[in-house]
């Protein structure tokens, strides 16, 4: 592991923060009551797997481009899971966007929106041969997609 700015991973950023910024303006009706509900412990570990996500991915060089065939594929399905992520976006933002709208499957991947960026940032790690990216964005996934899946299973009793 290299310790160095990694372009791949400020772009990953980007893809994953700037959908939800417009999402802040335009969450679902009446999300804040299921946020209210959200498990502490699942929020803990989202938390920490966030801010361990968000450092990691911008300071190790070995997330960016150079890896010999078939490394690269790794990289590759992690790009096509960040893809995915930005097609679960435009969907819900064309969308009336009510809670089933946001916790639409996609592709038969249930909570898409929780579960791919966790996926991206997995298949990163493997690319970059980084353990503690893999354990961060584990972490990430066990409280984001926790969370996501509640609130999935809240949002289809409506």
């Amino acid at each position: 592991m290299h310790i160095g700015f990694s372009y791949i991973g400020a772009l990953m950023l980007v893809l994953l923060f700037v959908p939800n910024l417009f999402w802040t303006r335009f969450q679902p009706q009446d999300y804040a009551q299921y946020a209210g509900r959200e498990r502490r412990l699942c929020r803990l570990l989202e938390r920490v797997g966030q801010v361990l996500v968000t450092c990691l991915v911008l300071i190790f060089s070995d997330f960016n481009l150079g890896r010999p065939f078939p490394w690269a594929l790794w990289l590759a399905a992690a790009g096509l899971a960040m893809a995915l992520y930005e097609v679960h976006w435009i969907r819900y933002f064309r969308s009336q966007r009510t809670m089933r709208d946001f916790y639409r499957s996609l592709l038969g991947i249930p909570v898409a929106g929780a579960v791919l960026p966790v996926l991206a940032f997995m298949l990163l790690a493997v690319y970059g041969k980084n353990p503690f990216l893999f354990g961060a964005a584990f972490l990430l996934g066990v409280g984001h997609i926790g969370i996501h899946l509640v609130h999935s299973r809240e949002a289809a009793d409506i």
